[in-house]
């Protein structure tokens, strides 16, 4: 990172991949439209193409299978409808289902009416309460449509994995459609969307090293797709609209071929340095939470709350001390508010958390600066209650 500053924000976004910096590159001098017929169009559409395969290979999915989106939020706009077609023929799904720890992008409901989104309780540990989930199901009205669930599986604040193959179960039962967030967990944790028995995965290009403004939505297979949500030229097999971003789309290949690279051996070496970060956090303030420790939960997340610091407080003061890390997700134009999540786990919102989010490139020096930093944030935590 530039200059003495360290970067603990990798699920805000990760820093650019210069595999996927060098991708890009090329494709920005690629002359052609990838929708045209002559040799300059082709050998564009040859790179979104290849884009597509990539991205499938991530997430074990057919290619065909991908729809390219301007990012995570529309793909997520893109799905949660209640208006799908199974091959030629309408279906409608009649309520959204969504967890109370989604992503912004996805607890909006979409498409559908707020009337028509319900949601489905977590436990004080962050997870889906799947009991819950099952007698919302049990009470839906099939007459409305199918029910739609949206589960991520990797929270982006607490980093917990969510038992979406437990899910899925509840949701085949009952005839269901499975959305899955799954864009902090790729990368960083095997993704097979047959094994998790979704119907659909978010996908987000930034989070893995790519470039901003890609994404995709995966789907199992080709017959049941959600209707357009943006019309116009019939690109993406009509699914989306819109001259791909091809440059975009190639830095995203690249990244997801990264990503799919030795998931097991890069997460136990990023696992060991988030440990020994907290190790070292518990030793200089034994009183620090941190949220879902005792949880399965992605490697490379610690959500935590030093009691009498208030998140905004806490990160700015990080921030000064040239450690940049958030207080829960990037998604609110640089508001720092209370988490929902939180709220959702029983916790008090107000004082709020922070959260390191680290990845490949961090480094031991800086996870010892990083605990050095917040020792002394502890220091004048301590202080600052003496005073008072």
């Amino acid at each position: 990172m530039s200059g003495s500053r360290i970067y603990m924000d990798w699920n805000a976004t990760a820093p650019l991949l210069p595999e996927a910096r060098e991708a890009l590159l090329f494709a920005l001098d690629q002359l052609g439209n990838p929708s045209s017929v002559h040799g300059e169009g082709r050998a564009v559409r040859a790179l979104v193409e290849s884009a597509r395969r990539d991205v499938a290979t991530l997430c074990g999915a057919q290619p065909a299978a991908v729809v390219f989106t301007s990012g995570a939020t529309e793909a997520a706009n893109l799905v949660l409808t209640s208006e799908f077609r199974m091959g030629r023929t309408p279906l409608k799904a009649g309520k959204l289902y969504v967890s109370a720890i989604e992503h912004p992008a996805v607890r909006e409901g979409g498409r559908f009416a707020r009337e028509d989104v319900c949601e489905i309780a977590v436990t004080n540990a962050g997870i889906v309460d799947c009991a819950a989930l099952e007698d919302l199901l049990r009470a839906h009205d099939r007459e409305t449509g199918l029910p739609m669930v949206a589960v991520m599986l990797a929270n982006n604040e607490t980093g917990i994995i969510q038992p979406v193959a437990e899910v899925a179960a509840l949701v085949r039962a009952h005839g269901g459609i499975l959305v899955v967030d799954a864009v902090q967990a790729a990368g960083r944790l095997p993704l097979s969307i047959s094994s998790l028995g979704a119907d659909f995965l978010i996908l987000s290009s930034h989070k893995i090293g790519g470039p901003k403004g890609a994404g995709a939505l995966v789907a199992r297979g080709e017959i049941m797709m959600p209707s357009p949500l943006i019309r116009g030229g019939g690109q993406e097999k009509g699914h989306r609209s819109g001259t791909e971003n091809a440059a975009a789309l190639a830095g995203f290949a690249a990244a997801a071929r990264a990503a799919a690279a030795d998931i097991d051996g890069r997460m136990a070496a990023i696992a060991a340095l988030r440990d020994g970060l907290e190790a070292e956090m518990q030793s200089c303030a034994p009183d620090v939470v941190i949220h879902g420790r005792d949880q399965s939960r992605l490697a490379n997340t610690c959500f935590f709350t030093l009691p009498g610091l208030k998140a905004e407080t806490g990160q700015i003061a990080f921030d000064l001390e040239g450690v940049a890390l958030s207080a829960g997700s990037a998604c609110s134009s640089g508001k720092v508010g209370q988490s929902h999540v939180l709220t959702a786990m029983g916790y008090d919102p107000r004082q709020g958390a922070l959260r390191i989010s680290i990845g490949e490139a961090t480094t031991q020096a800086e996870i010892e600066r990083c605990a050095a930093v917040f020792a002394k944030v502890a220091a004048r935590r301590r202080s600052a209650g003496q005073a008072a």
